[in-house]
């Protein structure tokens, strides 16, 4: 089946107007789990979104998928109808049980009756393969606009006396206690507590190296470049020691970001 040509080309910076620049801030914060059970369509897609900045995974299968979902956390599924064993209809019903990533859904059955079904189910939207992969991307960007306007952010005012909560790790903001997804406390240094502070209480956004400083140090303490260099270096070390998960990113020329979803929980 011919899914997307090879035409379809991610367009070059510099032609970028200030909407899309915006787009590609979005997208270095964004990951995606795409899961079908064709290896040429999953490919082609993965490629495609991994040159408009995206972070993808996939999986062939609801199993594979389960695996992912374990271990990582994305913030939207693009997700096949017609699989062998568990149908991506099944699928999106059992996630819907959960408080659930938004999910596209493809389908080559591109009849109304399909379509409605899968949006009365739960999906964001329904696209019929094959599809314009710039088509994908344009629904993909959409329907996370559409979620992160529709979901306030958690509260900086809000944070003492709860504990926060990432990709199984929780950190308490009123004992300052880290404990990793296996219930083991991780021990920080004063330094490393308040620049972990910083992160989680701007998740998935970029922050400049000054911004770290203003956050963590208020800038009277050690107020150079190098020094939130050594301490995120740090952090990063303790935060994913054979873990195999990239919770805090380097943006080439910009700073670092934070990419777990955080959840805010009453101590």
């Amino acid at each position: 089946m011919h899914y997307c040509s090879t035409e379809d080309k991610p367009e070059s910076a510099a032609s970028f107007g200030s909407a899309d620049a915006e787009a590609v801030q979005v997208d270095m914060a964004t990951r995606i789990l795409v899961v079908d059970d064709d290896q040429a369509i999953r490919e082609l897609i993965s490629e495609f979104l991994e040159k408009h900045g995206f972070v993808v995974s996939t999986a062939a299968d609801g199993a594979a998928m389960d695996r992912l979902l374990t271990s990582e956390s994305f913030d939207l599924a693009v997700l096949d109808v017609m699989m062998p064993g568990e149908d991506g209809l099944s699928i999106l019903r059992r996630l819907q049980g959960n408080r659930a990533m938004p999910i596209i859904m493809l389908s080559a059955v591109g009849s109304d009756i399909d379509r409605i079904i899968g949006l009365e189910m739960g999906a964001e939207d329904y696209l019929s393969k094959p599809c314009n992969p710039r088509e994908l991307l344009a629904r993909i960007r959409t329907v996370l606009r559409r979620v992160k306007q529709s979901e306030p952010p958690v509260a900086p005012s809000d944070f003492p006396g709860q504990r926060l909560c990432f990709v199984g790790w929780s950190v308490d903001m009123s004992t300052r206690l880290l404990l990793d997804p296996d219930n083991v406390v991780v021990t920080l240094t004063d330094g490393e507590f308040r620049l972990l502070r910083a992160f989680v209480e701007h998740p998935r956004r970029v922050l400049s190296r000054d911004q770290l400083l203003d956050y963590s140090t208020g800038r009277d303490v050690e107020s150079y470049d190098r020094a939130i260099d050594v301490q995120v270096s740090r952090l990063r070390r303790k935060l994913e020691r054979g873990r195999g998960m990239e919770l805090i990113r380097t943006v080439r020329h910009e700073g670092y970001m934070f990419t777990a979803s955080v959840e805010a929980q009453r101590g």
